[in-house]
């Protein structure tokens, strides 16, 4: 079974969604989401892959890191960090870090920010496109409150308003992209970009979004191995480095040990 066939498949089942609208779920990973499944335990050799890769990617991140801060300094002034609570599993928060990207403000609010682009500096639109912003993250991998590869972190506010839905799609680690990240992440940007209040941009988050991007998240968790975390890794670089602004359309196959069945997507990035 590949990863178009169960895609092809996914309105077979449904579960209620908090805002009245179904959401479809993978039958094979299809469980009673009651709202405080705990996350699965990572598998030893992807936590292994996750120190060493992290390891051996500071060395020269971390010059580009301290570049990116020192023209952040000068440019933007302090501070030059962003800090935010995010939720590595149903029930526990951690500190995301980031670059900082947005002119500052009194309080942080909304769902996604995405409302609040005309926050955005000059620098910090280069820094989200090309995802350099990210590169902090790299400490909170170390740390263990996430991996390369897995479901975004949501806000805590977005587990208390769809509780059922990150009950399951956090059973897995969040990671810095994933499978609905390179999917579905320019859908989503162009979906909220519209939305002009931290309100319409919340609702429109969990109606139109959120759905699209757990049935993703399952089908990851029920065809996750290495090389599918590695060819996620690859193709996200691949889309920043030569098409940061083209959406995810091409269909593929993955390589993959003998005897194995090969992982396909379905075509495109509608959810």
């Amino acid at each position: 079974m590949s990863v178009e066939q169960d895609w092809n498949r996914l309105r077979a089942e449904h579960v209620p969604h908090p805002l009245g609208r179904p959401v479809v779920w993978p039958g094979a990973v299809r469980r009673v989401a009651a709202g405080h499944a705990e996350q699965e335990a990572m598998p030893p050799g992807k936590r292994a892959f996750d120190i060493v890769f992290s390891l051996i990617l500071l060395v020269p991140l971390g010059v580009v890191m301290a570049v990116v801060a020192a023209v952040l300094l000068v440019a933007q002034g302090r501070p030059v960090l962003f800090v935010q609570w995010r939720m590595c599993s149903p029930t526990r928060a951690f500190p995301l870090i980031k670059f900082r990207t947005m002119v500052e403000a009194e309080t942080e609010f909304g769902v996604t920010g995405a409302d609040q682009h005309w926050r955005i500096t000059p620098l910090g639109h280069f820094l989200r496109r090309t995802r350099l912003d990210e590169l902090p993250q790299l400490l909170n991998i170390l740390r263990g409150h996430m991996s390369f590869v897995g479901p975004r972190p949501p806000m805590p506010e977005l587990v208390q308003a769809a509780p059922e839905v990150f009950a399951q799609v956090l059973r897995s680690r969040p990671g810095v992209t994933g499978l609905a990240t390179l999917i579905y992440h320019r859908h989503e940007y162009r979906i909220l970009r519209e939305c002009r209040t931290a309100q319409e941009t919340r609702d429109t988050y969990l109606r139109r979004c959120l759905p699209a991007k757990a049935r993703i998240d399952l089908i990851y968790q029920q065809y996750r191995t290495l090389w599918l975390d590695l060819w996620i890794i690859a193709s996200t670089l691949h889309t920043v480095v030569l098409h940061p602004e083209r959406p995810f359309r091409r269909s593929y196959r993955l390589l993959r040990p003998a005897g194995r069945p090969a992982v396909r997507s379905a075509k495109g990035s509608r959810g």
